[in-house]
């Protein structure tokens, strides 16, 4: 081999290595976003694929409760999540002092009283056991809702977190009882009726549609995605959104829950 050959062949190998060197500087951000089971993240799959052509390659990480997901992400083990609607992010922020915002809307998943002995809230005998969520602000939500409904009557003034102490009027003495939110479709068979968020009915294979009372879609309830303050202004936020908020995400939506479960933005 010639020394002007040579030459020339480790001045190729030198600018390849040069050339190579901005694709991989260039290697998608790595988001880790925790989710509920269900819904949550079946949506965020297919925000997936949307997110890499923005610059993200997003790890989805699921979550069994409503607890863990705001400590992992105040810990620096996720960048992101997408479960809760803002009275709840309030009150993990009041309780806990996570330094968390809100930086985007996603879904909203009208809350349901369902039953597997009873085909209308008619039927539901008095000094039937009902079950709600023992956290305050799916617990309250429930409450307002058998409010809205007419099944009881709360104190004035309660405002988004009632809690059972202040029924004031209940017709039909029902015994409401509190249970952790992801095991509300488990506790079916044993109560007459059970308060349970949409995605733990969509993970339990229970049709939303087939809930005997059924919240409006109204008030604050719209989910979210949350981040911690520090990071709400980075370029990869502003991307996840971008990714989120797009018609491909709403038509799927719309197609996949059939109304169920609503876009919120």
């Amino acid at each position: 081999m010639s020394v002007l050959f040579s030459r020339r062949l480790a001045l190729g190998l030198a600018a390849s290595l040069v050339l190579a060197a901005p694709a991989l500087a260039q290697q998608n951000q790595v988001v880790r976003i925790g989710a509920s089971p269900g819904p949550h993240a079946e949506i965020l799959e297919k925000v997936k694929p949307i997110a890499a052509k923005n610059g993200l390659d997003l790890k989805i990480i699921e979550f069994s409760d409503y607890v863990v997901p705001n400590q992992a992400l105040a810990a620096g083990e996720l960048e992101a999540n997408s479960f809760q609607n803002q009275p709840y992010l309030d009150n993990q922020v009041k309780d806990r002092g996570f330094k968390l915002v809100s930086v985007g809307l996603t879904v909203n998943f009208p809350l349901g009283i369902y039953s597997s002995k009873y085909k209308s809230w008619t039927e539901v005998p008095d000094g039937a056991t009902v079950a709600i969520q023992n956290d305050p602000t799916n617990g309250g939500r429930s409450l307002l809702l058998l409010q809205d409904k007419g099944v009881i009557k709360l104190k004035d003034g309660v405002g988004f977190k009632p809690t059972v102490a202040d029924i004031v009027g209940n017709p039909k003495k029902l015994k409401i009882i509190e249970i952790e939110a992801a095991q509300t479709p488990r506790s079916l068979p044993d109560v007459a009726a059970a308060a349970i968020n949409t995605n733990y009915a969509v993970d339990a294979k229970i049709e939303p549609t087939s809930a005997i009372l059924r919240e409006d879609p109204k008030g604050p309830y719209v989910n979210l995605i949350a981040v911690r303050e520090v990071d709400k202004d980075k370029p990869w936020v502003k991307a996840l959104l971008a990714s989120y908020h797009t018609p491909e995400i709403k038509a799927f939506v719309a197609e996949r829950f059939k109304g169920s479960i609503l876009a919120g933005w």
